[in-house]
């Protein structure tokens, strides 16, 4: 069984959707040019429906102390997702002393963390190209046989370019323990579908990671 987190929440629907498929967690885009982006008002709304879970991930790009503070002030988030250079995820971490799951693009081996200083989770992506004006797989998976030799320093998760069909033979190749998904649960951009979000987590519930030969 693999938790699940289903980015990119932005109303009480998708909201209902996420918390009555048993997801673990719901992920909160904080980053203006997402089409899943959210205020902080409405971050608020949201917190106050599930006081007892899905955990609230909040998702962040290259941001300043005063925008995570403001978010925070207003929406009681239970995990940071970082996106932008270590050192800066992990002065977040000592900051705000929220934990902070730190977003690695990755296009090769080299990409691979070998430890996790300074942050409490990883979050393996697709590796933005350089045109993309948003961050992450942007609906497309990395070459997962990268992860053969890996030794993983600690928690992670896995995210790019997953769905309902795909995600259970995802887990049964990496061993992932968590993955994130977005786009593959939408009806259209930024539009999620409570059938998709319901047949995502049941099949990555009921998949078993064997993963690569360490």
């Amino acid at each position: 069984m693999a938790a699940v987190k289903i980015c990119g929440v932005k109303d009480l629907a998708m909201l209902d959707a996420v918390a009555e498929s048993g997801a673990e967690y719901a992920g909160l885009v904080f980053f203006p040019p997402s089409p899943r982006a959210v205020s902080v008002a409405v971050a608020g709304t949201l917190a106050r429906r599930y006081p007892g879970g899905p955990v609230l991930v909040g998702l962040f790009v290259d941001p300043c102390d005063d925008e995570v503070a403001a978010v925070l002030d207003a929406v009681p988030l239970g995990a940071l997702q970082v996106h932008a250079p270590r050192a800066r995820a992990a002065a977040l971490r000592v900051r705000f002393g929220v934990p902070v799951w730190h977003a690695v693009g990755v296009g090769g081996p080299g990409d691979l963390p070998a430890d996790l200083v300074g942050v409490d989770q990883l979050l393996l992506d697709h590796k933005a190209p350089p045109e993309a004006m948003v961050p992450g797989g942007n609906a497309s998976a990395f070459d997962w046989s990268v992860l053969r030799g890996w030794a993983a320093p600690g928690p992670w998760m896995l995210a790019g370019g997953l769905n309902p069909g795909n995600v259970a033979g995802a887990i049964r190749a990496t061993g992932a323990v968590a993955v994130d998904v977005s786009s593959g649960v939408e009806r259209m951009r930024g539009e999620k579908d409570a059938g998709l979000i319901r047949a995502f987590v049941a099949a990555a519930h009921d998949a078993t990671g064997m993963g690569y030969d360490r």
